[in-house]
Formats: C-alpha cells, sequence, structure tokens
C-alpha cells in the first residue's frame, strides 16, 4: 500500500514537471523512482528498500491492460488507463467514455465479472449514476462506476486488480 501511495506521489511530481528521478524517504527507508514520459503514457518505476518495483503505466497512450476475460466495452474511448504491477500483484484502472448508457456498462462488466468468478458484494444506484464492486474467492477485486456525462453518453471507472 504504501508503495502505490510513493507511486501516487512520484505521478504527481510528473505532472507538475519534477526531476525524472530521485529518491524519497520514508520510515521504511529510501525509495528511489524514475518517470519516463513518451507519447501520451507515463511510465513511473519505484524500487523500495528491500528491491522490490512497482510499475506504473498512466495516460491516454497507456494500453488498458485488463486481466483475462476483462475487455473495453465496445465502442468506448480509453480517456486514461493505468497500470500497476508489483511482484505476482497487478491491478488496472481505465477511465472511458462510450455513448452507452450506464446500465448497458454496468450490465456488460457485470457479466464479465461473474463470468470471471467475482462475486458481487456491493451495488449503489443513484440517479443514473452506478457502482458495483465484488471479488472473487482467489482475489481478484473488480469495480465499475457510471454516470452520465452532460453531452450524452457514459463516463466510467473500471478497476480489476489481485489484492496483494
Amino acid at each position: 500500500m504504501r508503495a502505490l501511495m510513493v507511486i501516487a506521489a512520484t505521478g504527481a511530481l510528473a505532472a507538475c514537471g519534477s526531476s525524472d528521478s530521485g529518491t524519497i524517504e520514508t520510515e521504511d527507508g529510501d525509495v528511489t523512482y524514475t518517470v519516463d514520459e513518451n507519447g501520451g503514457e507515463a511510465v513511473a518505476t519505484v524500487t523500495n528498500a528491500d528491491g522490490e518495483t512497482v510499475t506504473m503505466r498512466s495516460g491516454e497512450g497507456a494500453a488498458a491492460n485488463l486481466p483475462d476475460g476483462f475487455t473495453l466495452y465496445p465502442g468506448s474511448a480509453v480517456v486514461s488507463s493505468t497500470n500497476v504491477s508489483s511482484g505476482g500483484s497487478n491491478g488496472a484502472l481505465v477511465q472511458l467514455e462510450s455513448p452507452a448508457t450506464p446500465d448497458e456498462i454496468v450490465a456488460f462488466y457485470r457479466k464479465e465479472a461473474e463470468a470471471a468468478g467475482i462475486e458481487i458484494k456491493m451495488e449503489m444506484k443513484a440517479n443514473e449514476a452506478q457502482i458495483v464492486s465484488g471479488e472473487s474467492a482467489d482475489g481478484l477485486v473488480f469495480s465499475i462506476n457510471a454516470s452520465p456525462i452532460d453531452d450524452g453518453g457514459t463516463s466510467a471507472t473500471l478497476t480489476i486488480g489481485t489484492k496483494s
């Protein structure tokens, strides 16, 4: 978890035009980072004092690296994609827009999640916005948050990853 906080801070440093490498002192030891921005994609790599590495790819140019059984909603456009990997754990956070309704997008991802063995544990609907989340017995976690946008269509955030 601390690694994710450090990598988020690293992303913020990169967005502010800070240096592309450095060291951050933490209570658990020094953490080194590098940030490389190229072609609409920012790649940040953080290595902690134990030598564990977390890599994050983010931005409009970053491919949506979804686990097997999950796909992008047909006809959607990826606005931003963040992929994080550390050791054996992986995660993806994909922001997309689609002309479809929130109901259609949530139903699509619910079907993919259930086919992947994910048990839906939380559902919330407020007006037209929806959030659905759950997890599988083997530690795959999932959530979809979809809401209408002003000019029609839907903005959605899909999060899928393995528990560390």
